[in-house]
């Protein structure tokens, strides 16, 4: 059996040293039209400045050398592939060294090409000095501008994974750093009320952040560059974009392959195209989504890393299949981490799924122990199952655990409950007897057993008014001195005294409290509502409030 793969790194790379494993006879050949075939693209963003990855070389995974010493199987980089016969079963490619161009046949044949970075129809985007960060080639040219020019002052033009990643590690050699995001918050997988505490968290660290603009254009000027957005413009010495990707399809269009609108290649659960004998796998593909069950298509490592081994199974013979996508990812930026799975509230809304969704503060190690910064983390649930949804969470310590954790209990369809059973590892460095996750389960448990109502800062504006409703703020001094926000409306009494004004307050009346994380508000809750009241908690504390709601600025 003749096998070819077109393009490498966590798809193709992955499928061919799979598909050796399991046959050894098979001929097997791969073209990477660029000059690496197997690297860490994930790990860019740490190579720039030489300041966390000082060679280029320690992002290559495997060399063509290595792959035909210990696979056998022929790495061809610098060849394009330009065509696809599906009459023919062959291939046309054009050896970029050379300009030579000649055909290959295939007995199977799989499509590994990725995406490419979206460069936006603007003026000024094919200045020298405008850059976007895809593969080592960009890092390397990147670092020598930087050296060059003696770069004091960036834009980067997106607020996702890579553009937060790259901001960290630009910042971290001095440079300024701009970042400018269309949308209305920053990191698209997450929801906006948990990006606001990313927003404040690289604000002060001294990133300026502009969100809900856009470039308009880009113009050389004496002092560098001014970059223009719809009413200002930034002076900046050099300008990454980093805007999204698209599915580098062309060549699965041009052989007559199903895509879609957007222009992915339509997959199978074995990863096959509308061709038996073509396959596709990673970023180029569209596959079904794990919980929802619609199209999805989602540009991460893991993911492209197992298509291409149930690939790889399937061309040899054993039936593998892919079980859809669930958009699990983590990010650092500085101190920080950020890490998301599954469903957003964003997206349950627009697919109108029946969801709930709790906030949650929680300590990743015992409380006594040092460092231990509160995790912020956002479940969304199936109501009326409690089956998990997604979830997101923000902090310093311990993020990564707690995603992977609920990552895994989504995949293996675990509900609410199943959280508070969950038995995980608790030493004082590492969690609480009681952990983050088990305390996500038991809120949720007592929202679906009706023992705890809650609402969210989006919805204080539309509550009733003073005169028909209560409003109370129960913070502690000691949570009131860490954020002194004041909310128009609000009275303060602090949980502490609460039980001895009860009498003083208007049982006919609905009550909506709150506090710093949302911990006092719902033990506030637990005493009103044995007493009679109607009372609501509002989800999440201040710290997940929407900064417009305060007083001036403030900082938690």
């Amino acid at each position: 059996m003749k096998v070819l793969i077109i393009g490498g790194v966590a798809g193709g790379a992955t499928a061919a040293a799979r598909l050796r494993r399991l046959d050894e006879k098979a001929e097997i050949i791969m073209f990477e039209k660029g000059p690496h075939v197997s690297y860490g693209a994930c790990g860019l963003p740490y190579f720039l400045g030489h300041r966390l990855i000082d060679d280029e070389n320690k992002l290559i995974v495997r060399t063509p050398e290595k792959f035909i010493k210990r696979n056998n199987i022929d790495a061809r980089v610098n060849n394009k592939v330009m065509s696809i016969d599906r009459d023919k079963k062959s291939v046309e490619v054009e050896d970029l060294n050379t300009g030579k161009k000649y055909h290959e046949s295939y007995d199977k044949l799989l499509i590994s090409t990725g995406s490419t970075p979206f460069r936006p129809k603007i003026s000024g985007i094919d200045l020298d000095g405008v850059f976007t960060l895809w593969d080592i080639p960009d890092a390397l040219k990147i670092n020598t501008y930087i050296k060059e020019k003696k770069v004091k002052r960036v834009v980067i033009v997106g607020g996702g994974a890579i553009g937060l990643e790259t901001t960290e590690n630009l910042a971290e050699l001095g440079i300024a750093v701009t970042i400018v995001e269309l949308s209305d918050h920053l990191i698209a997988p997450i929801d906006s009320d948990m990006a606001v505490q990313v927003l404040k968290y690289v604000s002060e660290k001294g990133i300026r952040v502009i969100l809900g603009d856009g470039v308009t254009a880009i113009e050389k000027i004496d002092a560098g560059f001014s970059v223009k957005l719809k009413e200002s413009a930034i002076e900046t010495d050099m300008i990454i974009m980093s805007v999204g990707a698209r599915p580098q399809s062309e060549l699965a269009k041009e052989a007559g392959l199903l895509v879609n609108e957007r222009g992915f290649i339509k997959t199978d659960r074995y990863m096959r195209t509308s061709d038996p004998d073509i396959y596709a796998v990673g970023d180029v593909t569209e596959v079904k989504n794990f919980i929802t069950g619609q199209p999805a298509s989602v540009a991460l490592a893991g993911p492209a890393n197992k298509q291409g081994r149930i690939a790889a199974d399937n061309i040899a013979g054993i039936t593998s299949r892919y079980g859809g996508i669930q958009g699990t990812g983590v990010l650092k930026i500085f101190d920080m981490t950020v890490a998301f799975t599954g469903v957003s509230e964003k997206e349950a809304t627009r697919l109108g799924l029946k969801y709930d969704k709790v906030l949650v503060y929680h300590s990743p190690n015992a409380g006594y122990y040092p460092g231990g910064l509160e995790m912020a983390m956002k479940i969304v649930f199936e109501v009326p199952s409690g089956r998990i949804l997604g979830t997101q969470i923000v902090g310093y310590k311990g993020v990564d655990k707690r995603c992977d954790v609920l990552a895994a209990s989504i995949r293996l369809g675990a509900t609410a409950h199943d959280l508070t059973e969950l038995e995980l590892a608790y030493s004082p460095p590492f969690g609480t007897p009681r952990d983050a996750v088990n305390t996500a389960g038991y809120v949720i448990e007592n929202i679906l057993t009706n023992k705890l109502k809650n609402v969210e800062w989006s919805s204080v504006e539309e509550l009733p008014g003073e005169e028909e409703a209560i409003f109370i703020d129960v913070r502690g001094e000691g949570d009131y001195s860490v954020s002194k926000i004041k909310i128009d409306g609000f009275e303060r009494i602090p949980l502490e005294e609460l039980r001895g004004k009860l009498s003083q307050l208007d049982k006919k009346k609905p009550i909506y409290v709150h506090c710093n994380n949302g911990k006092e508000g719902y033990f506030a809750s637990c005493i009103m509502k044995q007493e009679g009241f109607d009372v609501s908690n509002i989800d999440g504390g201040c710290l997940f409030r929407d900064c417009s709601l305060c007083d001036g600025e403030t900082k938690a």
